[in-house]
């Protein structure tokens, strides 16, 4: 009883309660992440034939929304269960898991403003080796033409890059009616247009560089992603900033909880011990003996 009642005292609700909701959400994120993940797996046949993982020549999409799920469902269900149990394993592996999210993150953002020119080629392989896998999946290609789109740009550093697809490069022996064509998100879009002409690109690069102009975009998207960064370099760091100030207050709000429990534990072991002490000497001195009894040490 007199451990519950240090225990009850000590550890704080306010910070357990808050570890606890908000890794419940962190958690169900987690699992809503990796359920997504999962389905569109299964709508592709993945699940059914796991080999077709590797079939794939370009980045698969799913692969984020797995690996990112993943993540967040470890760490929730490391902080709710923690928390909510006071479980000191799992508050300790719920801080230093997040702490080396933390570093891997500052390390990147280090190394990415060291090496700016090494990442730079670095995007533009991952582009293109993209770009020779555009119909190769579904998911993949959305989210090239969600780029393109968005960016306002074709190809890696031009619409040219789209050489390196089968279905678009320009070489007489291509039978594609899409041959020396670009992706209907490298079009240029005319506001009064309601439908989406998706071969608005057809032919497009046999044309002039100035006819091209008219039709697509012309720049490529890592120059365009390069000029966003410059644009909203206040945005984006602020986003890491806070993302980063978050990770600590949830490091330092799980330390702070694994020192309240171990506390609680330590005192309520010295209570403990001091109890069986006083219930010993009391035996002694209520046991009727002929001889005197003398109190222990």
């Amino acid at each position: 009883m007199s451990g519950k009642h240090f225990k009850a005292q000590e550890v704080s609700c306010c910070i357990k309660y808050f570890i606890f909701g908000f890794n419940i959400i962190f958690w169900l994120l987690g699992v809503a992440f990796l359920g997504i993940g999962l389905w569109a797996w299964s709508e592709k046949g993945v699940l059914s034939n796991i080999s077709s993982i590797t079939d794939l020549g370009g980045f698969d999409p799913v692969w984020l929304f797995l690996v990112v799920g993943g993540v967040m469902f470890i760490l929730g269900f490391a902080g709710c269960i923690g928390a909510l149990r006071e479980n000191s394993f799992l508050l300790k592996f719920f801080s230093v898991f997040l702490g080396i999210i933390f570093f891997l993150e500052l390390t990147a953002g280090v190394l990415a403003f060291v090496f700016k020119d090494w990442i730079k080629d670095q995007l533009n392989f991952f582009i293109n080796n993209n770009i020779r896998a555009y119909r190769d999946d579904i998911d993949l290609q959305n989210l090239i033409d969600f780029t393109q789109e968005y960016w306002e740009c074709c190809g890696a550093f031009g619409a040219d890059d789209w050489n390196l697809n089968i279905y678009f490069n320009c070489t007489d022996f291509n039978p594609s009616r899409e041959k020396c064509g670009v992706p209907f998100s490298c079009c240029t879009k005319d506001p009064a247009e309601d439908v989406i002409n998706t071969q608005c690109g057809y032919d497009i690069r046999a044309k002039t560089d100035s006819e091209q102009r008219t039709f697509i975009y012309i720049k490529g998207c890592v120059p365009q992603f390069e000029k966003w960064l410059q644009d909203n370099l206040t945005v984006v760091a602020g986003i890491f900033i806070g993302i980063a100030l978050l990770q600590i207050f949830g490091i330092c709000l799980a330390q702070n909880l694994v020192s309240d429990i171990e506390a609680v534990r330590e005192k309520g072991s010295t209570s403990s011990k001091n109890s069986t002490t006083n219930k010993q000497k009391i035996h002694c001195i209520i046991t009727p003996t002929y001889h005197q009894c003398k109190p222990q040490v």
